[in-house]
């Protein structure tokens, strides 16, 4: 009984080093990381990521930039939908870029694509209406960045750059 005591205090130790090591680690990575800025809406969090600053310098010369900030163009609009979405790209991102395995240059993936046209359509619903009424279904949808796909960013200037 003393044994089974011993060892089970032996590994609510090692338990709570290993909890408070990685609880340590998170929350150093999390404030080197400037974690708070990214519950922001400031564009200029966007270009923490030195991959980004292209997308931020041309957003700033482009037709939106005094209308609509990244993540109102980027982000769900609802509350709950876009913090879930901060999370899950912040996770992405963050993956990506410590372990380097992302494409360049950076695209747009699906479901991110999906936000994006959702918010063009919020905007300018009125303005588009005629022409997304007739969709029922995604294969036949006509994304507003097919033909505006200079309107976040401005004219791509080079291969695959801003």
């Amino acid at each position: 009984m003393a044994a089974e005591l011993r060892h089970s205090s032996a590994s609510a130790i090692i338990l709570a080093v290993l909890l408070g090591l990685l609880a340590g680690i998170g929350g150093f990575t999390f404030l080197y990381a400037e974690g708070f800025s990214y519950m922001s809406d400031d564009p200029e969090v966007c270009a923490n990521c030195h991959i980004m600053r292209p997308e931020y310098d041309s957003w700033q010369k482009a037709s939106h930039h005094n209308v609509a900030t990244c993540v109102q163009c980027h982000l769900p609009h609802d509350l709950v939908r876009k913090y879930l979405s901060k999370a899950e790209n912040g996770y992405h991102h963050s993956r990506a870029f410590t372990f380097q395995d992302f494409h360049e240059p950076i695209m747009i993936k699906e479901k991110s694509a999906r936000i994006l046209q959702e918010n063009c359509l919020h905007c300018h619903a009125a303005l588009v209406h005629r022409q997304t009424a007739g969709e029922t279904e995604a294969s036949a949808e006509v994304r507003c960045v097919h033909c505006h796909s200079s309107v976040g960013h401005g004219a791509a200037t080079g291969v695959g750059r801003r």
